[in-house]
């Protein structure tokens, strides 16, 4: 599963549990870029559990919007990123050290109170 939500003007929530196939990532992705048109500043929590990784038919369609995903990363200032998995939570740091203007930091998914709080600093 994977779906994408906007609690706010300027953020939007990713969910990520289990496996991805490329319908799925065709619609989450078309949905992270319409929730993501016109946010400024804005402020991202990507929650991931019981990580799979995706098929090739997913990673297909991610590679085919990539230039609209790199437009839609400007939109964002930071990211917060709970995680079960220590090497999701490293690989997603090292991630953030790669976009200029991006802040990625990543939590345990029992520290959702921090991130929060990070998110809102």
């Amino acid at each position: 599963m994977l779906s994408i939500s906007k609690p706010s003007p300027t953020r939007v929530d990713i969910i990520l549990d289990g496996a991805i196939d490329a319908d799925i990532m065709r619609k989450a992705l078309d949905d992270l870029i319409a929730k993501s048109e016109g946010v400024k500043g804005g402020k991202m929590l990507y929650r991931i559990t019981n990580f799979e990784l995706p098929t090739l038919g997913a990673i297909a369609v991610e590679f085919s919007r990539l230039p609209k995903l790199f437009r839609l990363l400007g939109a964002f200032d930071k990211c917060a990123v709970l995680s079960d998995s220590d090497w999701l939570r490293k690989a997603a740091e090292i991630e953030g050290a790669l976009f200029p203007g991006l802040e990625i930091r990543s939590f345990g998914l029992d520290q959702e109170d921090v991130a929060e709080t990070w998110l809102s600093l």
